[in-house]
């Protein structure tokens, strides 16, 4: 039987603007997910110290 992912969550990231799907390493805590990788969540955390 194959896996077919079409029926999964979706986000937008706020920082790339590009739609990411629900994960299940973000099983837990899909509601707190924000951003689709590690690079885009600390360039927006650069972004708000001025760090960028």
């Amino acid at each position: 039987m194959p896996h077919h992912k079409l029926h999964l969550p979706q986000k937008t990231c706020p920082v790339c603007q590009r739609p990411f799907n629900w994960r299940k390493k973000w099983s837990r805590n899909w509601p707190q997910v924000v951003y689709c990788s590690e690079r885009c969540r600390r360039q927006r955390s650069a972004e708000q110290t001025g760090h960028g």
